[in-house]
């Protein structure tokens, strides 16, 4: 079950998004509009890195590795994400573990906005005009949805580890 998130510091500065259950209709455009955005997946996946890194170029260097690998994982975890849509309490620990990892990466809350923009950004370009309001809107709250939950895992992990006074 999903709850209420417990910090301020969430995307769009809203706690609706989070708690608001997504309709089958959006499901499926999510999911279909994923489809198209498969065959392009490396494109899309240097698209949005150029896109974050041009939006914050101070998020350049948590990524050490391989771009090409950290590629492959983003399109990973996006494919596992919007195949579970419909039954996304199967994956909210994985999410939240996500979440987590992120705090011991040096993530900070803030770069969620600026991912969510270059998400978007990259699935308009990929999608064409297939990206329509309605799709934007569906994967807005796909996002919202995900990027909370791990926003709130990652707080409750900070308060897990703050020292006792």
């Amino acid at each position: 079950m999903i709850r209420e998130p417990k910090s301020s510091s969430y995307i769009f500065n809203t706690t609706t998004d989070f708690i608001s259950p997504m309709t089958p209709q959006q499901i499926e455009l999510v999911q279909s509009s994923w489809e198209k955005v498969k065959p392009i997946s490396e494109q899309a996946a240097e698209l949005f890195y150029g896109r974050l890194f041009e939006l914050d170029p101070s998020l350049k260097p948590l990524f050490k590795g391989d771009m090409k690998e950290q590629g492959k994982k983003l399109m990973a975890t996006l494919n596992l994400a919007v195949t579970s849509l419909t039954r996304l309490e199967d994956i909210l620990p994985a999410v939240q573990d996500l979440g987590r990892r992120h705090v011991k990466y040096g993530v900070p809350d803030e770069s969620y906005q600026t991912v969510g923009q270059a998400l978007l950004w990259t699935l308009g370009q990929g999608l064409g005009d297939a990206f329509t309001d309605d799709v934007k809107q569906a994967w807005t709250i796909t996002y919202v949805t995900l990027s909370n939950v791990m926003l709130d895992a990652s707080h409750e992990m900070e308060v897990e580890e703050a020292p006792a006074e």
